[in-house]
C-alpha cells in the first residue's frame, strides 16, 4: 500500500468505526467458531500497523510479521509486541513454529498469487489449527478505494472457497459482513463513480456519526455462527486443512 494509506491506518484504527467494529466481530468469530488450546500459539500474517494485535493477544501467545518497515515500527510501538519482517508466499518467519490460529485480515487481496499465499500459511498450521481471514467482497464493488489500496481483486464466497481448496484448505465457515451499511455504501460508490468524485473514504467522521456507524456495524457480531447474510462489503472465512489431505 502507499505510505499515506499506512499512515491513515495507523491514525484511525484505534478509533474509527470500521476498524473498531471489525475487531469486535473478529473477536466473536474466534471465541465462537474456533476451539483453541490453552496457551495457543497465534500468528498475524501481514499485521500492518498493529491494530489487531491487542485483540489477538487475548487468545494466546502472539507472533506477527509485516513487510513494510515503517508499519512494523508503528505496530511494535503500539502493541509492545515484536514484529518480524516477512512476506507471502515465500518469506514467513518463525520457521520452527506451528500455529493454532493464523489471523489474516484484509491482506490476501494485496497478494498477486493468492493460492500460493494461502498454501504457505496452511503449511504453518498446527494440527487442528485454523486460519481466520477477511477480504473485500464482490468484484462488481471495485472502486478507486481498491486501486488506492493496491488490491488485485475482490472475492465472492465461492471464489475464496475455490482458492482455499486449491491451497489444500477447507472453508469451515464463510459469511459476508458489514451488511447493514451495504445499501448506503453501494449508493455512495455509485454517486462517486457517476460524478468522478475522488474524496478519500478513510476518514474519521464526527463523534456521533462514528459511534452510530460502529454500533450498527458491530451489531452483526450477534449473527456470527447463527445466520449467514447473503451480501456484505466484506467476507470472513474460517479455514482448516482439508480433511481429505490429512
Amino acid at each position: 500500500m502507499d505510505r499515506a494509506v499506512f499512515d491513515r491506518m495507523a491514525a484511525l484504527e484505534d478509533v474509527q468505526w470500521w476498524f473498531v467494529a471489525r475487531r469486535e466481530i473478529l473477536s466473536t468469530v474466534i471465541s465462537r467458531l474456533v476451539k483453541l488450546p490453552d496457551d495457543a500459539c497465534i500468528l498475524e500474517a501481514g499485521c500492518g500497523t498493529g491494530g489487531n494485535l491487542g485483540m489477538l493477544a487475548e487468545f494466546g501467545r502472539i507472533r506477527a510479521f509485516e513487510f513494510d518497515a515503517e508499519a512494523r515500527r508503528t505496530a511494535e510501538a503500539k502493541s509492545g509486541i515484536a514484529v518480524a519482517e516477512g512476506s507471502l508466499p515465500d518469506e514467513i518467519p518463525f520457521a520452527s513454529e506451528k500455529f493454532d490460529l493464523i489471523g489474516f485480515f484484509d491482506v490476501l487481496e494485496h497478494i498477486e498469487n493468492d493460492e500460493a499465499a494461502l498454501g504457505a500459511l496452511a503449511s504453518r498450521l498446527a494440527p487442528g489449527g485454523r486460519i481466520v481471514m477477511t477480504v473485500p467482497a464482490f468484484p462488481w464493488l471495485w472502486s478507486r478505494h481498491d486501486e488506492r489500496h493496491h488490491h488485485f481483486r475482490r472475492y465472492t464466497r465461492a471464489h475464496l472457497a475455490d482458492v482455499a481448496a486449491k491451497a489444500g484448505l477447507h472453508m469451515e465457515y464463510g459469511f459476508y459482513f458489514n451488511t447493514a451499511l451495504f445499501p448506503l455504501a453501494v449508493a455512495i460508490r455509485a454517486v462517486k463513480s457517476l460524478f468522478r468524485i475522488e474524496r478519500d473514504e478513510d476518514t474519521l467522521p464526527g463523534p456521533a456519526i462514528n459511534a452510530t456507524l460502529r454500533t450498527v456495524f458491530a451489531a452483526e457480531k450477534h449473527l456470527v455462527g447463527r445466520l449467514s447474510l447473503p451480501v456484505g462489503l466484506s467476507l470472513c472465512a474460517v479455514l482448516t486443512i482439508d480433511p481429505a489431505l490429512q
